[in-house]
C-alpha cells in the first residue's frame, strides 16, 4: 500500500466524538441492563453480542470484550466512529423507551477495540491451507471483511484494488472529524496481518487484468468494488465538481480553498451532508446545502443535519438547480428555481445562489455493468445477490455497495463476511 502524503487537507480535522477513557468506559459499561432479547444485536448488521462485550468492560476484560467485537466485525475499530449508530444499535436500545439516555455502544466499542490495536492483542490465525484460491475485486470493507474470513477458512486470497490504497470508502470518502485515511489504511494492514492474502494496488479488473483471467485462476470471485463515480449536472465548468471525487482529493491530498468564500452543495443525503462540514470545516465562511426537497424529507440523517445547523451550515430548500452561472471561465454561482410539494418549478422564482465553490451530491453510478461477463444477474446496474452474497454464477459472490445499491460500511462488512463463509461452503461442498 502507498503511503498517504503527510499534507493531506484532512488532517486540519480533529475527532468529533473523543473517546473514553478506563473510567468512562467503566461508568457506562455498568449502566447497560444486558437484556437477554438485546434489540441492540438486532439493529447491528454485524449482529455483534452487544451485551456481552458490554458486561467484559464492566468487569475488566477488555481483551475479551475487544475478542467478541472483532469475531463478528474484523473492522469493529472503524465501524465504532463511522457507525450512524443513533439510528442503529443505539436507537433500538431499550432505554431510549425509558426516557433515559441509551448506552454509547459506539463509544465502548470504540474504547475496546482502541485497546486491542494500542496494545497489540491479536485474535485470528490462518486456518490450514486448503489450496483453493479466492480473488476479491476491490480493497474496501466488504472484500477486507470476506478476505479475513477466508483465510481463517485456510484458503488463499488476492485482493484487486484499482486503487495505491485499500480501505474502499473508509479511507476515501468518510468524514475526517470520524475518521481519518490513514487509520482507515492502517486497519486495513491488521487485517492482512492474518497472513496469505496478497494485494494488488494499482490494478483495475477488466482493464488491466481480464475477467476471465481472474475466473481462469481462482476457484471463486467475490465482488466488492463499491459505487461509481458522482452523477453530475450537466456541463460543469471549473469551480463545480463531484462532491464524492472532491472528498477523495482533500482525504488523500490536498484542495485549494483560497478563494473560497461561499460555497454551494446540492443534495440532500449524508454525503451531502458530509461535504457541507467538511467545508465549514476547512474554513469556508459561508456554506449553503441546496435541495430540492424538504429538511424533513431529506435522507441524510437529521443527527448529521442537526450538527451541521450548530457548525454554521445554511440551507435552500425545495431549491432545484437549473445551473450554473460563470465568470471569466469559473463558476460563480447556481442558477436555481423554487419547486413546490411536487418538485415542479414555480413560475417567477429563478435567481442565483453566488458561489465560488460547487458540489454536486445527488448520487453515484452503479458499476455492475463491470461485471456482466461474470453472467451475473443486474438490476439497474446493482448486482443481484442473494443469500450469502451468491448471485447467477455460482464461483462469483457479490457484497457491498455494488449489491445493495450504498448502504454503511458495517452492511459491507456483514456481506462480506457472510459471503466468505457461503464460498467457504461451495468450496468444500462434498469434501472437495
Amino acid at each position: 500500500m502507498s503511503i498517504l502524503p503527510p499534507n493531506r487537507s484532512e488532517a486540519v480535522f480533529v475527532d468529533k466524538k473523543p473517546p473514553y477513557d478506563a473510567s468512562q468506559a467503566a461508568v457506562e459499561a455498568n449502566r447497560c441492563l444486558f437484556c437477554y432479547d438485546a434489540p441492540c444485536i438486532k439493529a447491528c448488521p454485524t449482529s455483534i453480542d452487544i451485551p456481552g462485550f458490554i458486561r467484559k468492560i464492566a468487569t475488566g476484560n477488555v481483551r475479551g470484550s475487544a475478542h467478541t467485537i472483532l469475531e463478528s466485525n474484523i473492522l469493529g475499530q472503524s465501524c465504532a466512529r463511522v457507525c450512524p449508530v443513533e439510528v442503529l444499535c443505539v436507537g433500538d436500545c431499550v432505554y431510549n423507551e425509558l426516557g433515559v439516555p441509551p448506552i454509547q455502544i459506539g463509544k465502548l466499542q470504540r474504547y475496546a477495540t482502541d485497546a486491542a490495536v494500542e496494545r497489540g492483542w491479536e485474535f485470528f490465525t490462518a486456518g490450514p491451507d486448503t489450496g483453493k484460491r479466492v480473488a476479491c475485486i476491490g480493497g474496501g470493507p466488504a472484500s477486507l471483511a470476506a478476505a479475513h474470513r477466508l483465510r481463517r477458512f485456510g484458503h488463499h486470497v488476492t485482493v484487486y484494488e484499482s486503487r495505491a490504497v485499500l480501505g474502499g470508502l473508509n479511507t476515501t470518502g468518510i468524514a475526517p472529524y470520524k475518521l481519518e485515511a490513514e487509520a482507515s489504511a492502517a486497519e486495513a494492514a491488521r487485517v492482512l496481518a492474518i497472513g496469505g492474502i496478497d494485494v494488488k494496488t494499482n490494478v483495475t479488473v477488466g482493464r488491466d487484468l481480464s475477467w476471465d483471467e481472474v475466473l481462469g485462476s481462482h476457484d471463486a470471485v467475490f465482488l466488492g468494488f463499491g459505487l461509481g463515480p458522482d452523477t453530475l449536472l450537466a456541463d460543469m465548468p471549473p469551480g463545480a465538481h463531484g462532491a464524492v471525487d472532491w472528498i477523495e482529493r482533500m482525504k488523500l491530498g490536498t484542495v485549494d480553498l483560497a478563494h473560497v468564500k461561499r460555497a454551494l452543495v446540492v443534495g440532500g443525503g449524508n454525503t451531502a451532508i458530509d461535504a457541507v462540514r467538511e467545508l465549514l470545516g476547512l474554513g469556508v465562511g459561508r456554506v449553503m446545502m441546496v435541495y430540492r426537497g424538504t429538511e424533513a424529507g431529506m435522507s441524510g440523517y437529521a443527527h448529521e443535519w442537526s450538527a451541521a445547523k450548530v457548525e454554521g451550515a445554511l440551507a435552500a430548500w425545495q431549491t432545484a438547480p437549473l445551473g450554473y452561472s460563470t465568470a471569466d471561465g469559473r463558476v460563480n454561482g447556481l442558477r436555481a428555481v423554487k419547486v413546490d410539494d411536487q418538485k415542479k418549478p414555480i413560475p417567477g422564482s429563478e435567481r442565483v445562489i453566488e458561489a465560488e465553490l460547487v458540489l454536486v451530491a445527488i448520487g453515484q453510478s452503479k458499476l455492475g455493468t463491470l461485471a456482466e461477463r461474470l453472467g451475473v444477474e443486474l438490476e439497474r446496474g446493482r448486482i443481484v445477490a442473494g443469500e450469502g452474497g451468491r448471485t447467477a454464477n455460482p464461483r462469483v459472490f457479490a457484497g457491498g455497495d455494488c449489491a445493495n445499491g450504498g448502504k454503511e460500511v458495517v452492511n459491507a462488512v456483514a456481506e462480506g463476511r457472510d459471503a466468505a463463509v457461503a464460498i467457504h461452503e461451495q468450496l468444500t461442498k462434498g469434501g472437495a
